[in-house]
């Protein structure tokens, strides 16, 4: 699959998660886990759907295992965190080194995501529209 394919499902998955979590907090009247519920839509619709969008810029990286890679970890810190950030607001201390190793691991991971942007940065050739003679 193509790395901005991933991004884009991983990223409508995860907003459509975090719409739901937002409904039921408002229909329960207990907003305690609205942090969790933030850094899911901020790390998992916002920042996944960004890289979406630099990956599909970038052909040469489409279909690169590194931006496959890139993407899984960023996914699955994401999720570790969104809980671990939950557990800490339900005042379950469990999840304070969860939300200490999915915090680094981002943090890894968005320095891959840097190298790539300095690396590859430079925007995909423009195609001509017109046609060959």
């Amino acid at each position: 699959m193509r790395a901005s394919s991933l991004a884009f499902r991983a990223a409508v998955l995860l907003v459509l998660v975090g719409m739901g979590w937002g409904i039921f907090m408002a229909a329960s009247q207990d907003h305690a886990t609205a942090p969790a519920h933030a850094h899911l839509n901020l790390l998992g619709w916002v920042s996944l759907f960004l890289f979406g969008i630099f990956y599909r810029l970038h052909p040469a990286l489409e279909t690169s295992r590194t931006a496959a890679v890139q993407l899984w970890v960023w996914i699955l810190g994401t999720v570790g965190l969104t809980v671990a950030v939950g557990l800490i607001h339900t005042g379950r201390t469990a999840g304070e080194p969860v939300a200490a190793v999915s915090s680094l691991v981002l943090f890894a991971d968005m320095l891959l995501f840097a190298v790539l942007v300095f690396r590859n940065g430079r925007a995909a050739p423009a195609t001509s529209a017109v046609p060959a003679e």
